[in-house]
């Protein structure tokens, strides 16, 4: 008889040729294998790890600085009593459950107390402003919110504008209600329940987790992933290409929670059995480099500016971090010189990895049995790549026709993506338009690839180099120019702490670029000696046309840079007369 696969291709297929040719394959008699049908989903994660390594540490710092030492047998009890106390709420399977949250245990349990019983956890990103935060919730129609003790002035604001959220739940146990409509304290919440859930067993295709993107090109885009979507990138996040998470790590968790699912590390050292560490809201160095210290952490990940501001803590204080192994950088591209200075100056290996809301990680950033024993120059030249394509996530480079470009590391175009944790279509919640992201993802019949928006271009060896976002690309007398490249070449001279490129209109060539450029303290700006390090490493026409200091770059709620505020703030510049 056909597999169930084929019967939901069948269903799902387009009419046409191609979903004819369908239909005769899958009509064909299929010999079945013996193996258990059991269901992946998120709560065998949290099961597995208090059951096989209950006794593991988790460490946890909350957002009144409070240190928890808690173990994974006691983060799977707890998440159990917080599945109880939802179910007797009368959250059914499928409503949102959303978390307004820091790193720390009680957003750990809602993890796996949320999806445990077959809810969706929603994770919000607590930067966002009051309006993206609105249309968020109520797009989602959230039921109940968890939210931290230290973002209850956002949820009073939040509260008449969303009237799907019949109950606020304050995580900790605070002194002064703060008049939310249907308020508890979460550990009176919990602490209230008859005992135990006992998770239940469904479709591994159910829903797990929604996040929504940073809506920084218009309203936040909802990604839905499955059961089976999160252990399946769990399981790549946990092998060698990915990050190599395992039972002999401790892992730093200073990716936001409420960003991307914390890059899957907060299932992947469930799945491992791996000890973690969760820094709560405080990510200043020093505060991360004690508790690299303190925890004995072997391995972290982060944006660039978390590590660059690591760095730039450990040259100033002289102290170092010897038990950190490795360190795993995305979101934006990783600078040269942040590459060579935790390399050479302090021994920690740097992953270079891609990935977006919509996937988490597409690529990885480990060398190939050949790069291995290939030279210093060669492997840092790799490293400065965004990673090697991960099996479960296949790329392309399309060109603006849409026709696939050769993987010969010289063709740019945009890149595509699709895979089985890879989002497929964006959610539509109460509010989207249904046509709203039409452009987003290709017609099943050319592959429904979805477009990333990034551009850039692949090798042979499947290693990926983002030349920039396709928003992000100065286009300067009809040739193009990477504002990343720039800005990781500005890095490299003296006194600059942080660097920042757009595209600014110019009356003979269209647009050329301005460089943005954050100084270290008691640094002043060389204009000269800027450019001179930029020079060696980019065509002489992409010299920036003039250099600007500001006292701080923005960002966007998850750590990039924040172009669009950029260009709004520059718009009027004016360039100097050559």
């Amino acid at each position: 008889m056909p597999s169930s696969a084929c019967f939901d291709e069948l269903r799902d297929a387009e009419v046409g040729e191609e979903s004819r040719l369908m239909t005769a394959e899958c009509a064909k008699p299929v010999l079945l294998g013996n193996t258990m049908d059991r269901p992946l989903l998120v709560s065998t994660l949290i099961s597995y790890a208090a059951r096989s390594h209950a006794d593991t540490d988790v460490v946890a710092v909350d957002s009144a600085g409070v240190t928890t030492r808690s173990s994974w047998g006691q983060i799977g009890k707890r998440a159990h009593l917080l599945s109880a106390a939802l179910t007797a709420d009368g959250i059914a399977p499928g409503e949102r459950v959303a978390t307004i949250a820091c790193n720390d245990h009680r957003h750990l349990e809602a993890y796996y107390g949320i999806t445990g019983i077959g809810a969706v956890l929603h994770t919000v990103n607590p930067r966002l402003h009051d309006d993206q935060l609105a249309y968020i919730l109520n797009d989602a129609a959230d039921s109940i919110v968890l939210v931290d003790q230290s973002f209850v002035d956002i949820a009073a604001r939040l509260a008449a504008r969303t009237p799907s959220v019949r109950r606020w739940v304050v995580l900790g146990r605070p002194d002064t209600p703060a008049g939310l409509p249907g308020e508890i304290a979460y550990e009176d919440w919990i602490g209230g329940t008859a005992g135990p859930a006992a998770w239940p067993e469904f479709d591994e295709r159910s829903a797990a987790t929604l996040c929504y993107t940073s809506g920084t090109t218009g309203n936040p885009k909802g990604v839905l992933q499955s059961h089976r979507s999160i252990v399946l990138q769990t399981w790549a996040c946990c092998t060698g290409d990915g990050h190599d998470i395992h039972s002999g790590h401790a892992v730093l968790g200073a990716v936001p929670m409420f960003h991307v699912n914390g890059w899957a590390l907060p299932f992947a050292t469930a799945m491992s059995g791996a000890k973690l560490v969760l820094p709560g809201p405080n990510l200043n160095p020093e505060a991360l480099v004690d508790l690299i210290e303190a925890e004995d952490v072997t391995f972290s990940a982060g944006v660039p500016t978390i590590w660059l501001g690591v760095v730039q803590y450990l040259q100033d204080t002289g102290r170092t971090v010897p038990s950190l192994e490795k360190v795993a950088v995305g979101g934006s591209a990783a600078p040269r010189v942040l590459t060579d200075t935790l390399e050479d100056d302090y021994g920690v290996t740097v992953s270079h990895v891609w990935g977006m809301t919509e996937m988490t990680q597409g690529t990885s950033g480990r060398f190939t049995h050949r790069v291995q024993r290939a030279s210093r120059d060669d492997q840092r030249a790799r490293q400065a790549k965004a990673g090697r394509e991960l099996y479960g996530i296949e790329l392309r480079v399309a060109d603006e026709q849409g026709n696939a470009l050769p993987h010969d590391g010289h063709s740019v175009g945009e890149i595509q993506a699709r895979g089985p944790w890879m989002c497929g279509a964006y959610y539509l919640g109460e509010l989207a338009e249904p046509d709203a992201f039409a452009d987003s993802h290709l017609p099943a019949s050319d592959g429904g690839w979805l477009r990333t928006g990034d551009v850039g271009a692949l090798d042979s060896e499947g290693y990926l180099t983002l030349t920039d976002r396709s928003k992000d690309v100065i286009k300067s007398g009809g040739e193009w120019i990477s504002s990343i490249e720039l800005e990781n070449a500005a890095l490299a001279a003296p006194g600059v702490s942080a660097a920042a490129v757009i595209g600014l209109p110019h009356e003979r060539w269209g647009e050329r670029p301005l460089l943005i450029v954050e100084l270290a303290g008691g640094a002043t700006l060389d204009a000269d000696a800027v450019l001179d390090a930029i020079r060696p490493r980019v065509a002489s026409w992409w010299l920036p046309d003039d250099i600007v200091v500001a006292e701080a770059i923005p960002l966007t709620g998850t750590g990039k840079i924040d172009k669009k505020a950029l260009r709004s703030h520059y718009s009027g510049h004016v360039w100097p007369q050559r």
